[in-house]
């Protein structure tokens, strides 16, 4: 029978899968990641009372929420200062607009965002108030109200440090440099649900036990991110790999694949360039390999340098690659011309920031003046009418230009190469109104759940992140609390399984070497192809074609690649997932093409018969553009893995925002009745 284990601590012991002693913890739920997202669901989870739980994570801290930002980086939620008028209906509204966001999720997101933030508040994030204790905010990309707030450069870093210090002083185990390589999972009237994971401790790969940590668990919190290992430019922090080929490959449904934010960034050091890194009008100029034939290339495609300096300008707060801001010489056709740099001519691009624009002869020498109102007035707001473009970035936001400077790149000396990069993925795993996906007991949160849609205000997964964790907690504790089963019921569950996972590892360990990749030229060929293909240009045909040889590289890693030393087994892993992913991803790419798809959110899909981004490109840049009420915009495309690996595909209709009773005493009712958190699973 199942008990409450609110009080019980982890239990561990030992067991023999095959040849190998394994050890074995017994939890009611393991969080896997240590990013915001993780940590925030395993603190949740703690106050409400559960403390048989662990984090278990490959690398502590090695997430995209403690290795990047921007020049301020956003949290998005509800405004609650000065006289703006906000409601939390308002903001689902404007979060459901993006596209393809469910609006019951939105509402969610919306509703939750005060309570998440100030917890954020009183964790000790240095959120800035004025001297009556508002909360100020400011506008962000997509965003109509100035709901955005921000700590700095490194929001979500100070966000880890202070949840992880939080996490650490309570005491909930964490399992450091453990790769979670399989879920577990069996069939409960004739639905799937999660029962634990397979993990490589990768500082045991040549012990008895052969690394293999078995986790017999009640529940799993998925939190490993976004698929940063399957970009080859990306400002994922290269600790991170992400892990959602764990999910997919046991049944998961993943939905949104085809959206993904794509935006300027930086390459030697990976942090993203909005904002003051913008607004402060930075030279661009493309180089050969070797840093030589400088050219400042805009110059060949806007008319003039009022526009040119006025779209530098506005792609800081227009900045991730936007498909509507592309036409009329707009700030995301910079983002074209960067990619046509680096990735069809091979050439290097950087920022300056050393000097002012060069402008054509007749202009004379660069003049504010040439700038648009709105961009003439901010600058001449912030005091910054004046000087080089580091000297203006130093008066305008200091902390921006010292994250470049604590990491070894002076801007004030020398230019800073960028690429258009992989940034957020706003697709990934579906996940009902309390982030259960459609296999029970496995609950994504954060980046790993794809509720985001096709646009979203910039700081939004910010908030995303932290009400999934919220909202998962209070699921688990009031329907999953009980205890896992015994060893005796669990290890006969989970035999095969686990025992498939170590006859791979035993195989790939000792059969010679005929493999002509190495682990190495792998991941470099799902990079590659991601990049080129599965990013901001996308081509129907050549689509198709790469999404056969994603697959047939997946397959042959499967039955061919052998490894030269036991320290490349988690590299494997890591390999396969990001391959599954980017082979799954292909998929829908091309699925959302045949069904008429075309250019929206950060990617455009080429088209003979379109438009051009602007005159002084050749025709083959022409894009297209989709019509109000396409079929694919009033539908979320959901995908999961079959038998065989078959791809199965539904087109589901976005669901509305809710319009719930708020009758006071009827929800105090249900509210005394513990009726509010009920089994209903809104995955239809």
């Amino acid at each position: 029978m199942e008990r409450n284990i609110r009080n019980q601590k982890m239990n561990e012991q030992t067991v023999k899968i095959k040849n190998c002693k394994v050890p074995c913890y017994s939890l009611n739920t393991l969080v896997i990641g240590s990013g915001i997202a993780g940590l925030n669901a395993a603190l949740c989870l703690y106050e409400c009372g559960l403390k048989n739980i662990a984090v278990v994570t490959e690398e502590w801290g090695g997430g995209t929420s403690n290795n990047t930002g921007s020049d301020k980086q956003t949290y998005y939620k509800m405004s609650i200062s000065g006289d703006l008028l906000d409601s939390p209906v308002k903001m689902a509204q404007d979060l459901f607009n993006g596209g393809c966001m469910h609006g019951d999720i939105a509402l969610c997101e919306a509703v939750n965002s005060v309570r998440c933030f100030m917890r954020l508040v009183n964790l000790g994030v240095p959120f800035p108030h004025d001297r009556y204790g508002s909360y100020v905010g400011y506008k962000t990309d997509n965003d109509p109200l100035g709901r955005a707030a921000s700590a700095g450069p490194q929001t979500s870093q100070l966000m880890f440090k202070c949840l992880s210090e939080k996490i650490q002083q309570i005491g909930i185990p964490i399992f450091n440099q453990h790769q979670v390589i399989s879920l577990l999972d069996e069939k409960e009237k004739e639905e799937k649900k999660i029962v634990g994971a397979v993990a490589l401790d990768k500082t045991q790969l040549n012990s008895e036990s052969g690394g293999f940590v078995l986790f017999n668990a009640v529940n799993v919190v998925l939190s490993t991110g976004g698929p940063a290992g399957m970009y080859h430019t990306s400002v994922y922090p290269k600790s991170q790999k992400g892990s959602t080929g764990l999910a997919l490959k046991v049944g998961a449904v993943g939905q949104n694949l085809t959206e993904s934010q794509f935006g300027l960034a930086s390459v030697p050091f990976r942090w993203n360039l909005s904002g003051a890194y913008q607004q402060v009008i930075p030279r661009y100029i493309s180089t050969d390999q070797k840093q030589r034939e400088e050219t400042e290339f805009l110059n060949d495609f806007f008319p003039d340098s009022g526009r040119l300096s006025t779209a530098i300008f506005s792609k800081g707060y227009e900045w991730p690659f936007d498909v509507h801001k592309v036409q009329d010489y707009g700030s995301s056709l910079i983002d074209i011309l960067v990619y046509r740099e680096t990735v069809q001519k091979q050439r290097r691009v950087f920022l300056d920031f050393t000097q002012n624009l060069s402008v054509k002869r007749e202009e004379g020498k660069f003049d504010f003046s040439f700038l648009s109102s709105e961009a003439y007035n901010y600058l001449e707001k912030s005091g910054i009418l004046f000087g080089t473009p580091v000297q203006r970035l130093r008066r305008l936001n200091e902390p921006a230009y010292q994250v470049f400077k604590n990491n070894g790149i002076d801007l004030e000396k020398e230019p800073l190469e960028i690429a258009v990069c992989a940034q957020h993925n706003n697709g990934g795993l579906k996940g009902n109104i309390w982030w259960e996906s459609n296999i029970k007991h496995l609950f994504p949160v954060g980046e790993v759940n794809g509720s985001h849609g096709v646009r979203r205000p910039g700081g939004s997964s910010l908030n995303s992140c932290q009400v999934g964790g919220l909202r998962a907690a209070l699921f688990i504790s009031k329907k999953y609390s009980y205890s896992p089963p015994s060893i005796h019921e669990f290890i006969p569950k989970i035999k095969q399984k686990t025992e498939e996972a170590v006859a791979f590892t035993e195989k790939i360990r000792s059969q010679p070497s005929f493999s002509t990749l190495s682990l190495k030229q792998i991941f470099e060929e799902i990079k590659n192809r991601m990049s080129c293909f599965g990013a901001i240009i996308r081509n129907k045909e050549a689509l198709s074609k790469e999404k056969a040889r994603a697959w047939k590289l997946y397959h042959r890693i499967e039955k061919q690649l052998s490894i030269n030393s036991t320290e490349e087994l988690p590299g494997v892993f890591s390999c396969l997932d990001a391959c599954l992913t980017s082979a799954v991803y292909l998929e829908a790419m091309c699925e959302y093409l045949e069904k008429g798809g075309k250019s929206r959110g950060s990617f455009l899909v080429m088209d003979s018969d379109g438009i051009q981004p602007c005159p002084e490109l050749s025709d083959d840049w022409k894009y297209s553009l989709g019509k109000p009420g396409a079929f694919v915009d009033k539908r979320i495309l959901e995908l999961h893995l079959g038998s065989q690996f078959r791809v199965k595909k539904k087109w589901v209709p976005v669901r509305q925002i809710p319009k719930p009773d708020l009758w006071f005493e009827k929800i105090w009712e249900d509210f005394r009745k513990d009726k509010i958190i009920g089994q209903e699973r809104s995955n239809e």
